[in-house]
This record gives structure tokens, sequence and C-alpha cells, in this order.
């Protein structure tokens, strides 16, 4: 009881608090791209590194799991069944970006014997975000069923960036997966629709109640939660009452501030092999 009223005051402060903001000020709040004068230029590189990896020979490509266009999975097998696996989600507040931006991502946990399936779905506003959960969910499944075609092994721990954070965290209730490592999302929908990302997401009263991790039960599965140390304090405030809140009822997970970096540079901690988010998903494999 008492850590549900101190949820509850600490929202309310921070609701106040946003109360008194103007609408230009609560854009900024979440705007990743306006407060990293470099994001461009890390999205080109991501971009360039996962065109290469999608080159390779062993890359199965463009995996249709649903009827719609985005919902497609490319699959890097490490040729051993019995290696886990690395679900990435994308980011692009779920309205930008795609699979193929990310390959590139699975390259950290590769050099450790992993396999990695890159998952797309459907970008708001052509899906709501009700259905782009549903598509993650089904995805997580169908990776499952195929697992022994396509030589992917288990367990299978989903990772995800910004958006693809917050899919992270609801995600981990599939079946299938075993483990999470959510980077730099967002648990809290509420104040999204006071910004510009509610223009495409139309979010209803209900989807932001059905789609919050801070407002739900805890899934009880190790989730690593990880931000950059100089996110936008929103991020960061998400990040850590996440991990409060899970850590309150006795779920695994470890949270990860990573010093010094910022929303984009942070992801690099997972694309290099000894990166400390590559590191924080091995760790979520028993040994």
């Amino acid at each position: 009881m008492a850590v549900e009223v101190a949820r509850d005051k600490d929202r309310e402060v921070r609701m106040l608090d946003w109360a008194q903001m103007s609408r230009a000020e609560r854009d900024a709040a979440y705007n990743n791209a306006a407060a990293v004068e470099d994001s461009a230029e890390w999205i080109s590189k991501w971009q360039a590194l996962s065109a290469k990896r999608r080159d390779r020979n062993d890359a199965v490509l463009d995996v249709a799991y649903g009827p719609k266009q985005r919902n497609k999975i490319d699959i890097f097998s490490s040729g051993n069944p019995s290696a886990p696996t690395l679900v990435y989600i994308h980011g692009g507040y779920w309205q930008r970006g795609g699979r193929e931006w990310y390959s590139c991502m699975g390259e950290g946990v590769e050099a450790h014997g992993w396999s990695s399936a890159i998952v797309g779905y459907t970008i708001a506003p052509e899906a709501r975000l009700s259905e782009i959960v549903v598509e993650i969910h089904t995805a997580v499944a169908w990776l499952a069923e195929n697992a022994s075609k396509y030589k992917l092994g288990c367990p299978f721990v989903l990772a995800g960036w910004s958006a693809g954070g917050h899919l992270t965290a609801l995600g981990l209730n599939a079946p299938p997966a075993t483990a999470g490592l959510a980077i730099s999302g967002i648990y809290e929908l509420g104040p999204i629709r006071d910004t510009y990302l509610n223009e495409k997401l139309s979010l209803s009263d209900d989807e932001v109640e059905r789609y919050s991790p801070m407002r739900l039960p805890a899934v009880p599965k190790p989730l690593a939660i990880a931000y950059g140390t100089r996110e936008l304090p929103r991020l960061v405030h998400d990040s850590r009452a996440l991990h409060e809140l899970r850590s309150s009822a006795h779920i695994g997970g470890a949270l990860i501030p990573i010093p010094g970096r910022n929303h984009f540079d942070a992801l690099e901690e997972l694309r290099k092999p000894e990166g400390m988010l590559t590191r924080a998903a091995l760790e979520l494999v028993p040994a």
C-alpha cells in the first residue's frame, strides 16, 4: 500500500509540473532527435552497417510473420540451434524507421555465438498502438513456432530501443520470451498525448491504461532496463521508475545507467561485442 501511495504522489507531482509547461516545452521533453545534434548521423551509420550485414549470404530476409507489408523479420542464425536468440525491436516513436535500419544491432551478441532476429511492425498512423503490440506478440510466437526451421535456439531474449524499449517491456509477457533488455524506453504514455507525437498515434484513454508498463502488473521475467545518463530527463525518469516498480515486486533485472551516453550513442553499447548492453544481454541467460 505504501508503494502505491508513493507512486500516486510522485505521478501527481510530475503532472503538476507538466501542467505548467507550454506545448513547445512538452514537445521538447520527448524530442530525442532535436536533443542530440548528431542524431541523423547515427541513424545513417546504422543504416550503412545494417545494409552490409543484410548483404551476407547467410542472412534470411523479409520473412513474413503476418499479412501486412511490415510484418516481416530478418533472421541471422548462428547455425547453432541451441544458442540463444536476440529478438530486436526497433524504435522511432512507433511511427518511424524500420527493421532494415537496425540489422547491425545483432552484431554484438553474434560475436558470442548468438542468433538474432530483427522484427518489423506496422507504424502509426497505419496502425494503432494496440495493433502494434499485437504484432509484436505475433512475431515472437511465430519465431518460436519456426525456430527449428531457421536454426534459432532458445532462450529468446527480447531487446528494443526507444519505442522498441516500450514494446520490449510489453512483449515480455509473450510465452516464448525468456527475458528482456529495454533500452531508452517510454513506460508511461499519458504525457505523450500532450505532444507532437500524438498527431499520428492518437492514443485513446484505453490504450494509455493498457499499454503503459508503469500502470500494469510487472511481468515476472527478468527485464534489464538501460538508459544513457545524458538522455532527456523524461526518459531517464521512466527507466528508473519502471525498475523501481519491478524491484518493489521482487522481480529481477538490472538498472543500467550508461555513463555519458545520450539517446543515440547509448545503442552502440548493444552493437559492439564488448559493449555494456551486449554484456547485459548475455547476463540475462544463465550460464
